[in-house]
């Protein structure tokens, strides 16, 4: 009898029905944190001259899904002992301000790529300019999981951030080829269904993330930290 007790919520069926109420929580938290510019989007049209007003709703999505990040990685697998809406609250206080170091001069980078190629018959520029740009926009964007990844789970400069997102995006192919895929996962949502479902399963997306950048984090853990 008290085996039974004391193996309750560590089996299969408990661990899976712990990481269900999880994402739900951490989805749901991650909306209301993301809201105030999820709301400003429904209010842009496609002119792309709303595209700065566009990444500055985007600025909210650098936190949450940071918080998301962090409640994630630091889940508990024991129903008895779930407290996700918890670790939310401090994955945001904790990353909030260091990912907005980030996250904003990689938004206005990415605008700045965007309002380009919407605006490219006017700049006079060879073609292939224009796929030089796309380039370098997606390495921007494999760039940027990789630091958002980093900065959620551990506490650097945002210099030092960056480097080791640079160098991981180079080193660990597998890792950036997971987010590419998530990338266009996430972009075919959008195109073929409906802008709002890549918001709404932020949640298994983020965790997938999270799966796919075990290399990182183990070599981060391993060999930049004390």
């Amino acid at each position: 009898m008290s085996g039974t007790a004391t193996d309750f919520g560590t089996g299969v069926l408990s661990r899976a029905a712990a990481l269900v109420h999880t994402l739900l929580t951490v989805e749901a938290l991650f909306l209301a944190a993301a809201a105030p510019g999820l709301a400003g989007l429904l209010f842009l049209g496609p002119d792309p001259a709303n595209l700065p007003l566009a990444a500055l709703c985007l600025l909210p999505l650098g936190p949450a899904a940071s918080a998301a990040l962090y409640a994630l990685h630091h889940r508990s697998r024991d129903l008895t002992d779930l407290h996700p809406a918890r670790v939310y609250g401090r994955g945001w206080r904790l990353n909030a301000i260091p990912v907005l170091k980030l996250w904003t001069p990689l938004l206005t980078w990415l605008t700045v790529i965007a309002f380009t190629l919407t605006h490219f018959s006017a700049t006079g520029l060879p073609r292939w300019w224009a796929a030089l740009l796309a380039l370098i926009g997606v390495a921007a964007l494999l760039w940027g999981a990789h630091a958002l990844l980093l900065t959620s789970l551990f506490t650097f400069r945002a210099r030092d951030t960056a480097r080791l997102a640079a160098y991981f995006t180079v080193r660990h192919g597998k890792v950036t080829l997971a987010a590419a895929s998530l990338l266009v996962l996430a972009a075919g949502l959008t195109a073929l269904l409906t802008e709002a479902l890549p918001a709404l399963l932020a949640a298994p997306l983020l965790l997938s993330l999270l799966h796919a950048g075990r290399p990182v984090t183990a070599e981060t853990e391993e060999d930049f930290t004390v």
